[in-house]
């Protein structure tokens, strides 16, 4: 099926254009509602928030927001109280074009820290919005919020009459505390905006919050959802579990795509004492640069990996006598690998997608995260950011 295909959900128009802050590409997306919505979202928990996660915090607690406006390669961070004016300025005048209170509207930036919005090439955007809007396009969207993303992420799912649909952007400053980059979610299904807000929460914890691809925390991670009820009420349980599917979707485009990557990891702990403790070791093992690099280069070392569930120094009840580890259906730990083993390893590390199982053999806990690999064009494109 493609983008132009996708079923949509009613009710929703989109504007995406650039207003000039770098180069030709898409830096400005509004995406709008015709129909009162509820909401929810979660953000970064970095000290260093911007204003857009801020303003965006205090407006959700109104619940009824109607508009998202996303302004990439510009985050709009550590700029002071005139960043945090600009950031009100540019909500007041997608307001005022859309005809809604100020607090119906919710801001999202992403890109370069330390510098303030172009203002005096946005305004003149913000009073002929209007004349933007048209009937959504997600595709659109999804390519106006990426800044060093290779490919636009979009993924849908039907929920008895709803459409429920994300987008997401981010491949580097990812390992999160409550959200991650930035991730939009429109349906037209009717839900209490307290059922949304707990499904919404529960979700991100099992998937973007399991994601990491640097270990590093944006400053202007932001997670939102919009329900305008347009299609009626939906199970509640089929509506968690497709915004899962779909989330689950694209957080593993986003691992794909990580800054230089060229293989996609995916790690899952069980047995263990908790899930909470599942996720530490898995993150453990996926944030490690030796562990990350191994797999970019296809080297069986093994044991970069139980060097990393060691350094979980504090989880007194991990016992290396109980702790079992594999690649793919591949037992590399206890069991001891003979040359022609460890050529059979190396073959496997050649995938562009390498599973890793770990099992701690304490009890019933389990999680599941995802990475990349570590190569010289993560260096490359970090070491080049700005210049």
């Amino acid at each position: 099926m493609t983008e132009h295909a996708l079923p949509q959900p009613k009710g929703f128009l989109t504007a995406v254009s650039n207003i000039g802050i770098k180069d030709e590409t898409e830096d400005f997306v509004c995406i709008y509602s015709e129909a009162p919505c509820v909401s929810a979202g979660v953000f970064t928990q970095s000290r260093f928030a911007g204003p857009s996660v801020l303003l965006s915090r205090e407006h959700l607690a109104h619940g009824n927001n109607r508009a998202i406006v996303a302004i990439s390669k510009n985050a709009n961070v550590a700029t002071g109280a005139e960043g945090e004016r600009d950031a009100r300025d540019i909500v007041a005048g997608i307001a005022q074009a859309l005809a809604i209170s100020p607090e119906h509207v919710l801001i999202a930036s992403t890109g370069v820290i330390g510098r303030r919005y172009p203002m005096e090439k946005i305004r003149p955007h913000l009073a002929s919005l209007r004349t933007h809007l048209h009937a959504a396009d997600f595709a659109a969207a999804a390519r106006g919020i990426m800044t060093t993303d290779l490919v636009p992420k979009l993924a849908v799912a039907r929920v008895g009459d709803a459409v429920l649909l994300g987008i997401a952007k981010g491949v580097g400053m990812i390992e999160p505390n409550m959200a991650t980059l930035l991730t939009f979610f429109m349906t037209d299904a009717a839900i209490e905006r307290e059922q949304l807000d707990a499904v919404f929460r529960r979700v991100m914890d099992k998937s973007f919050n399991c994601l990491s691809v640097d270990t590093d925390t944006s400053t202007s991670d932001t997670a939102l959802i919009l329900a305008n009820g347009l299609a009626g009420p939906v199970d509640l349980a089929a509506f968690e579990a497709a915004l899962l599917d779909i989330s689950l979707q694209l957080v593993k485009k986003i691992a794909r795509d990580g800054e230089g990557a060229t293989k996609m990891l995916e790690v899952t702990v069980e047995h263990a004492r908790d899930d909470r403790q599942a996720k530490r070791v898995a993150k453990a093992i996926v944030n490690s640069p030796l562990v990350k690099t191994a797999a970019h280069g296809a080297d069986p070392n093994w044991g970069r990996v139980v060097m990393a569930i060691g350094k979980c120094d504090d989880e007194l009840d991990i016992d290396p006598a109980k702790v079992s580890v594999a690649f793919g259906d591949m037992e590399v730990y206890p069991r001891q690998l003979g040359e022609a083993a460890l050529a059979e390893l190396k073959t496997v590390l050649t995938r562009d997608e390498i599973v890793i199982r770990v099992s701690l053999g304490l009890a019933e806990g389990r999680a599941t995260v995802w990475g990349c690999d570590l190569s010289a064009g993560y260096v490359k494109i970090n070491g080049e950011y700005t210049t």
